[in-house]
């Protein structure tokens, strides 16, 4: 969907939206509109009983007197509670609607719109990100598409406001942010027998476009590294496992890079630790944290932020082969550290724990972030609505909290300490992989706090918001693209020079 901004006018053919708030209905261009009506939208307003509130329409098809095929008021709610989330949340649900038209073409008109924090530009823009975000699809391996769905596609949407020029350059850095979502999407969304590592790592390489330097280390290399935790988990795979890592250098030379570490287990069956059979082919997405990492490094590039970013993603794909680990051996870590594993299904942590081990140690970062879809357990505890977070820095959990809430990619902090850490103790090894079933995403955390080496960390649980997360006005992907737009507001409002 091709999406401009441009001046007011009610001469644009498809359908005509103007957006309005609540006890101001037909004022401004809505009155202009219903003066060119002749009054057909007043007469609409008063059937309907429509009064501006959040969330309901007012849909007048076929009008007589202007070039529209359509004219819809869509309701923001009181004024002083327009936000940027209900501008997206308005900009999303017209692009859902329309969708089910025969329309091909979209004007959304902003006027009159006095929302206190928010200056006209933002607001324009954010209903144009909210409509991006929901014209996204993943159908490329449908062959056949019916030919009423063919016709039902919204091509153009064009956003009026008397600060189009203003909107325009806010919305070239959301569209980024947009993207970024996008490749996170496609990447979940993509089948395992298709994007197994080396396809990731592949598409991963695709980022040097934009400036990134893209490093792909095999497993000689990360064997001569002494990655035996990560390398265990594939050893079961006829593919083999992949580190990569993504430099972006947008800030000053010489200051030290943030960095971001990403869960990339392609498929996990759950290796000699048999998963069940039911719902297994969700297991595709439980490389959302790589996903995630990679589309952040898209976004950051793409927008020229300026900071020293890292995205390191282990790549790896956990199968039940004769050449499989088994449950009791004991692996070691490039940490040195040695690791009972107990179950092979707790294999993401495995992963991490040489990656982040890698990434503090090569790099000295101000900070680490790891993404994953590590455990079951945090959508026991949060359902799908928070990620859960984890971290050894109060001031890095709350620059997290206060762009998840920015946002709407919230995270819920999870309590750490000593006696969950004593529940990894070996009685062979200097820790085991799982704890018990009690505190399950707790012990998964204290396990890979044994990693980062006292470097500011925090470890987010997105197993209920990276893939089969709740469908919203703005996505309706399987793949949710969870994490990318929360983690470059965090690195915008907190890190950029």
């Amino acid at each position: 969907m091709n999406i401009t901004f441009a001046d007011i006018s009610l001469a644009k053919p498809g359908a005509l939206v103007v957006l309005v708030t609540e006890g101001a209905t037909l004022q401004g261009v809505a009155a202009d509109l219903d003066r060119k009506l002749g009054g057909a939208l007043k007469r609409a307003v008063k059937a309907a009983g429509f009064t501006g509130k959040s969330g309901t329409y007012v849909d007048l098809v076929g009008p007589q007197g202007i070039s529209a095929s359509r004219v819809i008021l869509a309701g923001l709610g009181k004024s002083a509670a327009v936000s940027s989330a209900g501008l997206e949340k308005v900009g999303g649900e017209l692009v859902g609607r329309l969708g089910k038209t025969k329309d091909t073409a979209l004007a959304i008109v902003l006027d009159g719109i006095a929302a206190p924090k928010l200056p006209a530009a933002d607001a324009a823009a954010r209903v144009a990100f909210g409509a991006k975000l929901r014209s996204y699809s993943f159908e490329k391996y449908k062959t056949k598409k019916k030919d009423d769905d063919a016709k039902k596609e919204l091509k153009s949407l064009t956003v009026m406001t008397r600060a189009a020029a203003s909107a325009r350059k806010e919305y070239a850095v959301l569209s980024k942010v947009a993207e970024g979502m996008f490749l996170t999407r496609d990447l979940v969304n993509e089948p395992a027998n298709i994007l197994f590592p080396a396809e990731f790592a592949k598409r991963a390489k695709a980022l040097t476009k934009l400036g990134v330097k893209v490093e792909v280390l095999g497993e000689a290399q990360m064997k001569k590294l002494g990655m035996g935790s990560l390398l265990g988990v594939g050893h079961g795979s006829q593919h083999q496992s992949q580190l990569v890592v993504m430099r972006w250098t947008g800030g000053k030379a010489g200051d030290k890079p943030v960095a971001f570490v990403g869960k990339g287990v392609c498929f996990d069956t759950g290796g000699i630790s048999l998963k069940p059979a039911a719902s297994m082919e969700d297991m595709k997405g439980d490389m959302g944290g790589a996903a995630c990492v990679t589309g952040l490094m898209h976004t950051l590039a793409a927008r020229k932020a300026k900071v020293n970013a890292i995205g390191v993603i282990g790549l790896v794909e956990n199968m039940p082969d004769g050449k499989a680990q088994r449950p009791g051996d004991i692996v070691t870590s490039m940490s040195g550290q040695t690791i009972e594993v107990i179950n092979t299904d707790a294999e993401g942590r495995l992963v991490l724990a040489d990656a982040l081990w890698y990434t503090q140690n090569r790099f000295k970062p101000k900070f680490m972030i790891d993404l994953a879809t590590l455990t079951g357990a945090i959508m026991v505890a949060l359902g799908k609505e928070y990620a859960g977070l984890f971290s050894n820095d109060d001031k890095l959990s709350k620059q997290l909290a206060s762009a998840g809430e920015e946002e709407g990619e919230k995270v819920w902090r999870m309590p750490m300490g000593a006696a969950y850490d004593k529940m990894i103790d070996s009685r062979f090894a200097d820790m085991k992989n799982v704890g018990g079933r009690d505190g399950g995403s707790i012990t998964a955390a204290q396990f890979l706090q044994r990693f980062v080496n006292k470097v500011p960390w925090a470890h987010l649980d997105i197993a209920g918001t990276a893939m089969a997360s709740p469908q919203t006005a703005t996505n309706q992907s399987w793949g949710s693209g969870w994490g990318v737009r929360l983690l470059n507001r965090l690195v915008t409002d907190n890190y950029e020079r």
